[in-house]
Protein backbone atom coordinates (compact mmCIF):
# COMPACT_ATOMS: atom_id res chain seq x y z
CA UNK A 1 0.00 0.00 0.00
CA UNK A 2 1.33 3.20 -0.83
CA UNK A 3 0.87 6.42 1.37
CA UNK A 4 -0.10 10.37 -0.14
CA UNK A 5 2.72 12.61 -0.29
CA UNK A 6 4.81 9.39 -1.15
CA UNK A 7 8.12 10.36 -3.30
CA UNK A 8 7.26 9.20 -6.93
CA UNK A 9 11.13 7.86 -7.72
CA UNK A 10 9.67 5.32 -4.88
CA UNK A 11 7.52 3.87 -7.44
CA UNK A 12 9.73 3.24 -10.31
CA UNK A 13 7.88 -0.26 -11.03
CA UNK A 14 4.42 2.15 -11.83
CA UNK A 15 3.83 2.86 -15.99
CA UNK A 16 3.17 6.69 -15.52
CA UNK A 17 1.38 8.23 -18.53
CA UNK A 18 0.71 11.67 -20.05
CA UNK A 19 -2.07 13.10 -21.89
CA UNK A 20 -2.06 12.81 -25.92
CA UNK A 21 -2.86 16.74 -25.81
CA UNK A 22 0.09 17.59 -23.28
CA UNK A 23 2.53 20.51 -24.83
CA UNK A 24 6.50 20.25 -25.14
CA UNK A 25 7.11 22.08 -22.24
CA UNK A 26 6.05 19.51 -19.65
CA UNK A 27 3.49 21.74 -18.38
CA UNK A 28 0.81 18.57 -17.26
CA UNK A 29 0.40 15.53 -14.85
CA UNK A 30 0.83 12.38 -15.25
CA UNK A 31 -0.93 9.32 -13.88
CA UNK A 32 -0.79 5.65 -13.16
CA UNK A 33 -2.63 2.71 -11.82
CA UNK A 34 -1.85 1.58 -8.94
CA UNK A 35 -1.82 -2.64 -7.95
CA UNK A 36 -4.65 -1.65 -5.96
CA UNK A 37 -6.54 0.23 -8.73
CA UNK A 38 -6.16 3.23 -6.98
CA UNK A 39 -4.66 6.05 -9.49
CA UNK A 40 -1.45 8.05 -8.77
CA UNK A 41 -0.68 11.69 -9.91
CA UNK A 42 2.06 13.61 -10.39
CA UNK A 43 3.66 16.36 -11.52
CA UNK A 44 5.38 15.76 -14.76
CA UNK A 45 8.49 18.38 -14.21
CA UNK A 46 8.92 16.93 -10.70
CA UNK A 47 8.95 13.08 -11.81
CA UNK A 48 10.70 12.31 -8.56
CA UNK A 49 8.31 14.53 -6.13
CA UNK A 50 5.32 13.94 -4.29
CA UNK A 51 2.41 11.72 -5.80
CA UNK A 52 -1.70 12.29 -5.09
CA UNK A 53 -3.41 9.06 -4.84
CA UNK A 54 -6.86 9.09 -5.49
CA UNK A 55 -9.68 6.20 -6.01
CA UNK A 56 -11.26 5.09 -8.91
CA UNK A 57 -13.99 6.49 -8.44
CA UNK A 58 -12.91 10.13 -7.75
CA UNK A 59 -10.64 9.80 -11.33
CA UNK A 60 -14.36 8.80 -12.21
CA UNK A 61 -15.87 11.70 -11.18
CA UNK A 62 -13.48 14.05 -12.60
CA UNK A 63 -12.72 12.73 -16.32
CA UNK A 64 -16.80 12.80 -16.16
CA UNK A 65 -16.89 16.19 -15.15
CA UNK A 66 -14.16 17.13 -17.51
CA UNK A 67 -16.15 15.33 -20.31
CA UNK A 68 -19.44 17.45 -19.58
CA UNK A 69 -17.65 20.47 -19.45
CA UNK A 70 -17.77 21.60 -15.97
CA UNK A 71 -14.28 22.88 -15.56
CA UNK A 72 -14.33 24.66 -19.02
CA UNK A 73 -14.16 28.25 -17.10
CA UNK A 74 -11.04 27.38 -15.60
CA UNK A 75 -9.25 27.61 -19.04
CA UNK A 76 -11.17 30.36 -20.94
Amino acid sequence: MYDIGLPASRMSELTWQKSRRSNPSGNCVEMAELPTGEIAVRNSRYPHGPVIIYTRAEIEAFVGGAKDGDFDHLIA
